[in-house]
């Protein structure tokens, strides 16, 4: 079923890189090679991005936003937000996720609230559920009526878009070479699409969640004691 006028609307709203959640801030572990002189050009930067939406976005925020739409009830959506939340074991990119999600929680609940999204917000506010950003997007597309492939698929991309504005910045990279790694990873989004729903159609879904390369998760943990950092994660 295709998304109302209103849900694309809000769709593009929320996963816009101009959403102030803070994603400008973060790395999410890309700085710690940049340091070690690993990231310095489009080819790097590319590697370690395929790499990172192979990991980390396709077996724990996309999968995490499917289980939220497989959810029956909102009491399934609290124990994601915890299991989602203790599996990022490197410090940063866990607060991270938080801070982010507790934007993104308290932006979506003013522009579009609903029932799950209240209880979500009110959860957050009484300190019994984190906001895991992954979760928070996954209960805010439900709410909008986005298709569960569409929603895996635009939170991925806007987190791959950020990364690269960031790494425009950073490594730095041209606004142009930016444009030419955000069109070379549209494939790379596809692939978590179609990855995650097949894991969840296998049913191991929770069991691979957070199964993320050890030396990706070392290098964030790495980031939290380097000496100089122009992003907090």
């Amino acid at each position: 079923m295709e998304p109302s006028l209103s849900g694309v609307l809000g769709l593009m709203q929320l996963t816009d890189s101009a959403l102030p959640t803070g994603a400008f801030s973060h790395s999410l572990g890309f700085e710690t090679y940049m340091h070690a002189e690993q990231l310095e050009d489009r080819e790097s930067f590319s590697a370690w991005l395929e790499m990172f939406v192979d990991q980390q976005l396709t077996h724990t925020d996309a999968l995490a936003v499917r289980l939220v739409y497989a959810a029956e009830d909102f009491e399934r959506v609290e124990d994601l937000d915890d299991l989602v939340t203790v599996q990022a074991l490197p410090r940063q990119i866990r607060e991270g996720g938080i801070t982010m999600g507790g934007r993104l929680l308290s932006i979506g609940a003013r522009s579009y609230p609903g029932e799950w999204v209240q209880r979500y917000e009110q959860g957050v506010v009484e300190e019994r559920l984190h906001g895991h950003q992954a979760t928070v997007w996954g209960v805010l597309a439900r709410e909008l009526g986005v298709p569960e492939d569409t929603a895996v698929a635009s939170h991925v991309y806007a987190t791959v878009i950020s990364l690269t504005q960031n790494a425009v910045r950073g490594i730095p990279l041209g606004q142009n070479t930016g444009q030419a790694v955000i069109r070379d990873a549209q494939h790379w989004v596809g692939r978590a699409v179609a990855v995650s729903r097949d894991l969840v159609a296998q049913g191991i879904a929770e069991e691979v969640l957070g199964a993320v390369a050890p030396g990706l998760e070392i290098a964030q943990m790495n980031h939290e004691r380097q000496r100089a950092r122009l992003f907090m994660s």
